[in-house]
């Protein structure tokens, strides 16, 4: 089943630039003062694209920790700020209102990379006090977007994470991880892998609007497949789920990841926190107008009578009847298509490198 005939997939707005998912570049929330776009009569028709800069962050440190009961992990690594990939519902938008940069066509633009990674990891993970588990990369940002072709910020950490046997969990929309399959073969031998790829559609036009510069779903698919292939531990994150917008397609989509080879799969719902909803809005406008008021009601279901609600939405808030039914649409597909529980890469074999054996845990 398709889009019905009558949705847009092409955004209408004179503003938008190409190749890009916002429409706009408010003021972070952060920022003293406030800047607003005018008409001022010298744009042209067909704007002019808007070019990324990236600036090198001297980081001090790589992993971070957190207690989130929000997230199934509890260290993670960002080798970059800000994502080029321009997904429009993105929820680490808000991260660049920290930077003094916008949520909107900032975070798309300006990134931001950490070439001092490799070095701050070995030094992290050699530390005494350090006690190994999974490490979970792509939570944020795509550690595979474009920029990763140039800097190979991720490939470094790949081989370091390799060195000392440490277990890694990785997502992403890009079929660029597949550059990395060496690597991940050899993290393989020792079960410290398993390898997510972000599905949302399977709706070319769609995706082109809403992930502009993210690899096309057959893209997507095809690098499940080879992973799967190489013997990685492949699975598949279907979401976010937008209500009367893309949700039509969970089992379409699940579906091809079983075909495609994929073993375990998740699923997740639109989140819109802070200045993400404004920024979805604007695009929904846009992009399917007709479906906007749908799209907005059933979210705030989701949320309570508001557009987000971190309890309602990530927490175990009560979510309402059409939550529930997509909740046991995705079980019952999950048991249909023969999907196993989600593996947990190991822990047993981590070693620091030149350091002997491994140090038993005093504490369990």
């Amino acid at each position: 089943m398709g889009h019905p005939a009558h949705l847009n997939f092409k955004p209408t707005q004179a503003s938008k630039k190409r190749g890009r998912g916002a429409f706009s570049n408010a003021s972070g929330r952060y920022e003293s003062e406030v800047r607003e776009a005018a008409d001022d009569g010298w744009e042209a028709d067909e704007p002019l694209p808007l070019k990324t800069e990236v600036v090198q962050e001297a980081a001090k440190k790589i992993v971070t920790f957190n207690d989130s009961p929000f997230v199934g992990f509890d260290r993670s690594i960002n080798p970059y700020r800000g994502c080029e990939h321009g997904c429009v519902y993105c929820f680490a938008r808000p991260t660049h209102a920290y930077m003094g940069l916008s949520p909107g066509l900032d975070f798309e633009s300006k990134l931001f990379v950490k070439p001092g990674a490799p070095q701050l990891l070995r030094k992290e993970l050699s530390a005494r006090r350090y006690r190994v588990r999974p490490i979970a990369i792509g939570t944020n940002t795509d550690p595979y977007q474009p920029i990763e072709r140039r800097h190979e910020i991720m490939r470094q950490v790949l081989e370091v994470l390799l060195a000392f046997r440490h277990p890694v969990s990785i997502l992403t929309k890009s079929h660029l991880i597949l550059r990395d399959l060496d690597v991940l073969q050899e993290m393989q031998k020792h079960d410290l892998v398993r390898a997510m790829i972000s599905i949302t559609t399977l709706d070319g036009a769609l995706a082109r609007t809403m992930e502009p510069r993210a690899p096309t779903p057959k893209n997507r698919l095809a690098a499940v497949k080879a992973l799967a292939d190489a013997g990685i531990p492949t699975g598949t994150v279907h979401g976010p789920m937008i209500p009367g917008l893309s949700d039509h397609e969970l089992e379409r989509l699940m579906q091809a990841s079983r075909e495609a080879g994929a073993t375990f799969t998740a699923y997740t719902l639109l989140r819109l926190p802070q200045e993400v909803g404004p920024i979805f809005e604007e695009w929904l406008e846009s992009a399917a107008p007709t479906r906007k008021a749908k799209v907005l009601n059933r979210i705030r279901e989701i949320n309570g009578g508001r557009v987000y609600d971190v309890a309602r939405s990530r927490g175990g808030g009560p979510k309402g009847a059409y939550a529930e039914m997509l909740d046991m649409r995705f079980r019952a597909a999950k048991k249909r298509y023969g999907f196993t529980e989600m593996p947990v890469p190991s822990s047993e074999h981590f070693r620091v490198p030149g350091s002997g054996p491994p140090q038993p845990d005093l504490f369990g």
